[in-house]
């Protein structure tokens, strides 16, 4: 192990938790350890795992928590069921105009990322990419600040920029996974990451709701301006930790001097990946699979606060803290469901994660505004495996990729499926609302877990590294 000094403002913080934050450890086999040893460097892990801490505080805040609820009192003030607004000349239900949202900011994102992960991987410039990203997204959360009932434009235009920023930091994030650490450590070291997310989301989360429920202490007059102040934090949070990740973890540099022809460049080696990806047909299943999930976790990630304010009735105090008990939750679901894995193994495990997805999309709908309660014992359950499927997804794929240096290439392909996966769930929750009614979505979505497990059931006796 070597020593890794953090710059500048990253000095106290960032080098104790460097210093001193562990590392799991799976014994497999002999030569999986000597690996392990020579090759993994536990600081430059914790600095991979620290984008986790910075960005997951955009998913939460902005993604679920915060922003659904200030945009749902902006647009819709007096909490009416269906309320159509206009946008772009066009009459749309307000939960929907959200919905499609997300999914054009998604449909984006799978149609860049191909060229610029081939770019990435050629150019040896991953960390660029990353950056543009973090600034992309961190500014549009900024920029929600001036959202406001006159500038919907400003509200719709700055969420679509934060979720294209935030989805497209992460494939090149997570394309260092397979670099700095051999695959008996992905499991853990995935689950490090999102536990770390759950962490530093729930820290901004708690001092948000504070400053919601008592704004006069912070010099603020509504609850409304909190929620709105909330969001520059949020920039704030995103942009500065994530330094910590893009100056620690290494890459190795090559020249690009000629941009246009590295683009052409990059796009042969993606096809490349991709004939690859032909001869591999546990991996081309995987992703088939986790397209489903997909669909249906990050749909409920995005529009479940909207989902309970408007259809169950749920305030907004109730919902952030519901929200907060889920991450605390989610943290220790993470490592336990990884726990699992290394005992059950990668895909029996996100078969039983699936399965608990499919029976809380049931029991969503079973909730009523008179049997509200049941909507905590749901919340527990996202909560229990809402870590675990995504750690576990992530870590997986690493395992079925070959041990070669495109990894921002192949990782592409599992954005791109997660994205795509993304933006027809949340075009079909929007569709659901728009034309028939918000009630019957968790319905359409607990199909498409169903649809996924017997993906993943043929997957089972498929030999998958360090597992």
């Amino acid at each position: 192990m070597y020593h890794i000094p953090i710059p500048g403002p990253y000095q106290g913080f960032g080098q104790y938790f460097l210093n001193h934050a562990g590392c799991y450890h799976c014994g497999l086999n002999t030569k999986a350890k000597r690996v392990s040893k020579q090759g993994y460097n536990k600081r430059i892990g914790n600095a991979w795992a620290m984008y986790d801490w910075a960005n997951s505080v955009y998913s939460l805040v902005i993604g679920t928590a915060v922003f659904p609820l200030y945009y749902s009192h902006v647009v819709n003030p007096n909490g009416l069921q269906q309320l159509d607004v206009t946008f772009w000349g066009l009459q749309i239900d307000h939960a929907a105009l959200l919905s499609y949202t997300i999914s054009a900011s998604f449909l984006c994102i799978a149609l860049l990322l191909p060229i610029l992960s081939g770019i990435a991987d050629r150019s040896g410039r991953k960390k660029l990419f990353m950056q543009l990203f973090v600034l992309l997204g961190s500014l549009s959360c900024a920029t929600l600040y001036f959202f406001d009932s006159q500038h919907l434009g400003i509200g719709i235009g700055a969420s679509f920029g934060a979720s294209l920023g935030f989805a497209g930091s992460l494939v090149f994030y997570n394309a260092f996974l397979p670099e700095i650490a051999s695959p008996d450590r992905y499991d853990r070291l995935s689950a490090k990451g999102f536990s770390l997310g759950y962490l530093g989301s729930t820290i901004l989360l708690v001092f948000t709701i504070v400053m919601i429920q008592a704004p006069q202490h912070f010099g603020l007059d509504t609850p409304l301006q909190a929620m709105r102040v909330s969001f520059l934090l949020v920039a704030i949070w995103w942009l500065g930790f994530s330094q910590i990740t893009l100056r620690l973890v290494p890459e190795k540099k090559k020249p690009a001097k000629d941009w246009p022809g590295m683009m052409s460049k990059g796009l042969a080696e993606l096809r490349g990946v991709w004939q690859q990806l032909s001869t591999m047909p546990t991996a081309r299943r995987f992703l088939l699979a986790y397209f489903f999930i997909s669909m249906g976790v990050q749909t409920i990630i995005y529009m479940a606060s909207i989902y309970a304010k408007t259809e169950l009735g749920f305030d907004s105090t109730q919902l952030i803290t519901i929200i907060l008990l889920i991450q605390l939750i989610a943290a220790a679901g993470a490592h336990a469901f990884a726990g699992m894995s290394t005992r059950r193994g990668n895909i029996r495990t996100m078969m039983v994660l699936t399965a608990i997805w499919a029976a809380i999309c049931v029991m969503a709908f079973m909730v009523t505004a008179e049997r509200a309660s049941l909507f905590y014992v749901v919340a527990f359950l996202v909560g229990l495996v809402l870590g675990g499927i995504q750690s576990l997804a992530r870590s997986t794929y690493a395992k079925l990729l070959p041990t070669q240096r495109d990894n921002a290439s192949f990782f592409s392909f599992y954005e791109i499926t997660e994205k795509v996966g993304i933006t027809l769930g949340t075009l079909s929750f929007g569709l659901i609302t728009d034309l028939v009614r918000l009630r019957y979505a968790p319905l359409l979505l607990g199909i498409y877990f169903i649809v996924a497990l017997p993906l993943l059931r043929t997957l089972l006796h498929k030999p998958i590294k360090g597992s």
